[in-house]
């Protein structure tokens, strides 16, 4: 029999512990590993014609770099938070000698306070990039939203229309000017900017632009009844030279469907 001396714990306390430990560090491990799959499944649903983080536009260029900033930020205040929980239970006792009133102020204020201080401030300034501000006055579009499709409206381009197709000079701001003829409807191009609200009776500006010649989907993003899923439009970015004859060949074939 090993001889034990007075204060020192039993072995076999020694060995729950030990065996507490290692569970702690397996299920840490898991978690790990966990998360690295889910991560790597998420990222791998990023892209697509309805994708904010596959920008083509320095709007929603702006949009995907805030959710990187602000889903980097949650992984710093998650990191921190699981490294106490961490030391708490692999250490017994560790942070005891911490007043109550301590912890409430560093870990529910100044613990928030260091990292959603600075993504409130990132955010306001990468909203105010979004805005149709004062100063030059670009080619401006005008969009109407009916149930169950959208027209397009180029007062700058002799007046043409186009119903369920909008098509864009490549490389160049346009203000887009939305509006309702019947119930609230929300116009949003994920890839080229962010959503705003057709209102009827009333018109909202959004400022896009399409980096380089392409095609992109756009969508009504509120419900606005039976109709609402099927509710989309194609988004048709020409460069500089061929954006007035293409608009003139969408137009005719508008006409001809007439």
């Amino acid at each position: 029999m090993i001889p034990r001396f007075a204060g020192q714990p039993p072995a076999g306390d020694d060995m729950q512990r030990g065996s507490i430990v290692r569970a702690a560090r397996a299920a840490a491990a898991g978690l790990a590993a966990l998360a690295a799959v889910a991560g790597c499944l998420a990222l791998a649903g990023c892209t697509g014609p309805l994708s904010t983080l596959d920008p083509s536009g320095p709007s929603a260029a702006s949009i995907a770099t805030l959710w990187w900033v602000m889903l980097a930020g949650a992984l710093v205040l998650f990191a921190l938070v699981m490294g106490l929980f961490a030391a708490a239970f692999l250490r017994p006792g560790w942070g005891a000698s911490v007043p109550p009133h301590r912890w409430l102020v560093l870990g529910g204020l100044a613990l928030p306070a260091v990292v959603l201080v600075p993504l409130v401030a990132y955010g306001l300034i990468a909203g105010e990039r979004l805005l149709p501000l004062p100063g030059a006055k670009p080619p401006r579009i005008e969009v109407r939203a009916e149930r169950w499709g959208w027209t397009f409206h180029y007062p700058d381009h002799g007046g043409k229309r186009t119903a369920g197709i909008l098509h864009l000079p490549a490389g160049t701001p346009v203000d887009v000017v939305v509006t309702s003829r019947d119930v609230i409807h929300s116009f949003w191009i994920p890839r080229l900017a962010g959503k705003i609200d057709a209102i009827p009776g009333h018109a909202n500006v959004l400022r896009i632009q399409a980096d380089a010649p392409g095609r992109f989907e756009g969508l009504c993003a509120e419900f606005c009844g039976v109709g609402h899923p099927g509710m989309r439009f194609q988004v048709v970015a020409h460069s500089a030279a061929d954006f007035p004859a293409a608009l003139a060949q969408a137009e005719s074939m508008v006409e001809a469907k007439k």
